[in-house]
Parts: C-alpha cells; structure tokens; sequence
C-alpha cells in the first residue's frame, strides 16, 4: 500500500514564505503547521487545505503527493 507524502515545505520554499507567516495568513497555529510540513498528520480538513491552498496560491497537488512504493500505514481490523 502507497503513502500521501505532504511538500508543504518545499511550496513554502517557492513562495519563500515563512511558517510564522503562512499560519497568520491560513489561522493555523504555527504546531499544527509544522506537524503538516513534517509529514506528521494523519489526516487534514479540506477548509485548512483550501486556506492553505489561497494562501499560497496553488493546488492541492502541489501539495499532496501519492506515492505507490512507499510503505503506508493501514489499520488491523
């Protein structure tokens, strides 16, 4: 099973935008922002990603990235 594999970090670089800036812009908390360019979420709201996505002015898939190869995570059950 593949892997969504977040590149928040590298548009932030494009743009040349800071964490700081983008959380005071989006109204996320500078955390949960950097949890997000770390790859350590599970799970994102699309109303953050939209914000995100103006903010920055770009789409989702330049933010998203699906990976078939990478190992994923899947739940037993």
């Amino acid at each position: 099973m593949g892997k969504i594999i977040l590149r928040l970090d590298r548009v932030m670089a494009d743009r040349k935008i800071s964490l700081k800036e983008l959380s005071d812009r989006v109204g996320v908390s500078n955390v949960n922002l950097s949890k997000m360019k770390t790859g350590k979420i599970s799970a994102i709201r699309f109303s953050t990603l939209e914000a995100i996505c103006d903010a920055l002015r770009c789409q989702p898939g330049d933010i998203l990235e699906y990976d078939p190869d990478a190992p994923g995570e899947r739940e037993e059950g």
